[in-house]
């Protein structure tokens, strides 16, 4: 039985964590749920996984989720960011799922690492702020840390094996999102309703925001760039509608090693948890036969410069990366909120960018600092 405190447990990869642990009732335990603001839904989590600890976003919330609970509940709500780290570092807890969207997901992941729980990794913006951070930390605890993004568990399955010096290139895929075939138009009159439409995926607003702009392959190459301890030069970043082939790893004899299967998050989640082994999630394999044709091409920086942006940030390192994903959750904040126009993110991004003085080698306080700046300016930019 492995026991597992989940981060994040009310957004698109919580509730499909939820799913695989209802699957496997003999494998996985809850031990603590960590939710936002959704009490309505966190509460029916705790009836129905039953774990020692619920987090809530603020004392509001959790004066709520409490009213909702019957003391024969007997969970101990706490909450804010003292009741994520708690979450994290429970005595009892073998593995976290780090799912917590954006920045907020930083610090409890580093402090389940701190603690020496074994990781399963979806929060990738605590890679894009402190890549070198957690994965030193990582090493110095002995942690292991297990990707769940489709795309990073894909390059993950297609390294194991092999060696690493063999490694050429890592081929990262993308959808595109629902503009990919939407040349020339006026991105004033998209909405967001319009942008939140992505062709084959079900995730949450502000990641399904990040893959129409496609700032989310260029927060995923900042990640991979750490996770798989490689140069941003051998990260290529592929366009592939169809979504099957989840990311590719090319080797120096020119073998390409591929993971492909139906977009369904259980899969990368299931493969996470309870890795090396893998678990019968009654989820068929592609029909190669009904299939076609499955195509690929290069991404149009012009068109999609939130990509440019992250990939230069990656280039250039220090504070650059926390710059930019705190100036892209603004800016994002403010389109879903009709503020601005979805071009004007990429302009938010670059204005606040500018306008930093990067620290070298930075350490906690270095990346937090440059995290709350970015997020002044991107708001006076704005």
């Amino acid at each position: 039985m492995k026991h597992l405190a989940i981060l994040g447990s009310t957004g698109s990869i919580g509730r499909n964590v939820l799913r695989v642990v209802e699957e496997f009732p003999d494998r996985f335990s809850v031990v603590a749920l960590a939710g936002g603001r959704n009490i309505d839904l966190l509460c029916e989590q705790v009836k129905r996984f039953s774990p020692q600890v619920a987090v809530a976003l603020d004392d509001v919330s959790a004066r709520r989720l409490r009213d909702k609970l019957a003391p024969a509940d007997n969970v101990e709500i706490l909450y804010g960011e003292q009741g994520y780290k708690v979450a994290a570092t429970l005595g009892s807890v073998d593995q976290v799922v780090s799912a917590m969207v954006g920045s907020a997901g930083l610090l409890p992941t580093l402090a389940a690492i701190e603690s020496g729980k074994q990781l399963a990794l979806a929060n990738k913006e605590s890679l894009v702020m402190a890549g070198e951070l957690l994965m030193q930390t990582a090493r110095e605890k002995g942690v292991s840390i297990i990707p769940i993004d489709s795309e990073h568990s894909a390059i993950f399955q297609s390294l194991v094996g092999h060696r690493r010096q063999d490694l050429e290139k890592i081929l990262l895929t993308a959808s595109g999102g629902p503009f990919l075939e939407k040349h020339g138009q006026d991105p004033d009159t998209i909405s967001p309703e319009m942008a939140l439409r992505h062709p084959t995926w079900e995730m949450g607003p502000k990641i399904t925001i990040d893959s129409a702009t496609l700032m989310n392959k260029g927060l995923e190459v900042i990640e991979a760039r750490w996770l798989f301890d490689v140069s941003f030069e051998l990260i290529q970043v592929v366009i592939h509608p169809e979504s099957l082939i989840h990311s590719m790893v090319v080797y120096r004899d020119g073998s390409v090693i591929a993971q492909l299967g139906l977009p369904d998050m259980r899969v990368p989640i299931a493969y996470a948890l309870s890795y090396p082994e893998r678990l019968s999630l009654g989820v068929p394999p592609p029909d190669f036969f009904k299939l076609g044709a499955l195509t690929f091409r290069e991404p149009d920086l012009e068109r999609f410069p939130c990509l440019a942006i992250a990939i230069e940030a990656c280039r250039v390192g220090k504070t650059y990366p926390v710059v930019l994903n705190a100036a892209n959750e603004v800016a994002v904040r403010a389109f879903l909120d009709s503020r601005i126009g979805i071009g004007r993110i990429a302009e938010t991004i670059q204005e606040t960018m500018d306008k930093h003085k990067p620290v070298p080698n930075p350490g906690l306080s270095d990346i937090l600092s440059a995290d709350v700046w970015a997020r002044r300016v991107a708001e006076e930019s704005l």
